[in-house]
C-alpha cells in the first residue's frame, strides 16, 4: 500500500465525518439535517432525498414536496418517528417542519454527537494506518525493501495520518463552535 493510497482512503475518511457533521442541528434549518432520514416507500427503505424536493424557504423552517402526493403521509411518519425532535406540519401538499431554537443542553447533547463521529473517523484512520504499516513490515521481510526505507515509509504514514486527525479536529472544533454560538 503506497502513500497516495493511504492519503486517498484517509481523505474519505475525513469527508465522512464532515458529512455526519451536517447532520447535526446548529439551531437553523438545513437540507442536510434530513439526508440520513429514509422513508418506507412501496415496502423498501428510500432515502427522502429521493421521494422529495427538500428546501429552506427561511431560516427556521425546512419545506419537503413529494414528487407522488401519495407518499406525504409515510413522509411525515418516518419524520416523527425519527430521532431528530421534529415535529412536521402537513397541508396536503407540502410538509414544514419548524425548526425550534436549542436549549443550552440540546447543544451539549449535539456537541456529544459531533465528539463521537469524530472519534469514529479518528478510528478508521488509525485502521488505515495499521492497515498500511503491516504491509510495510511484510514486504520489508519479504526482502522488497530495507529496514532503513521500512522506517522511513512508516514515518511517512504516521505523519499523513497526524494532518488528517488535526484536519478532524479541526473541523470538529468549527462544529462545536456552530453548534454553541447562539
Amino acid at each position: 500500500m503506497n502513500t497516495q493510497e493511504v492519503e486517498l482512503n484517509m481523505k474519505k475518511s475525513v469527508e465522512a465525518s464532515q458529512r455526519n457533521f451536517n447532520t447535526i442541528r446548529t439551531g437553523r434549518a438545513n437540507t442536510s439535517l434530513l439526508d440520513r432520514l429514509t422513508v418506507e416507500y412501496y415496502g423498501a427503505d428510500t432515502p427522502l432525498k429521493s421521494l422529495a424536493t427538500i428546501s429552506t424557504p427561511d431560516s427556521q423552517t425546512i419545506s419537503i414536496q413529494p414528487f407522488d402526493l401519495s407518499s406525504i403521509g409515510l413522509i411525515e411518519k418516518a419524520i416523527s418517528i425519527s430521532d431528530l425532535g421534529f415535529t412536521p406540519n402537513n397541508d396536503g401538499k407540502i410538509i414544514r417542519i419548524n425548526i425550534p431554537p436549542l436549549t443550552e443542553e440540546r447543544r451539549k447533547q449535539f456537541c456529544k454527537l459531533a465528539s463521537k463521529y469524530a472519534e469514529e473517523a479518528k478510528v478508521a484512520l488509525r485502521n488505515i494506518r495499521r492497515d498500511a504499516i503491516e504491509k510495510i513490515k511484510a514486504g520489508e521481510k519479504e526482502g522488497d525493501f530495507s529496514e532503513d526505507q521500512s522506517h522511513d515509509q512508516q514515518v511517512s504514514i504516521q505523519k499523513i495520518t497526524d494532518s488528517y486527525i488535526n484536519e478532524i479536529e479541526n473541523n470538529l472544533a468549527k462544529k462545536e463552535a456552530e453548534i454553541l454560538k447562539v
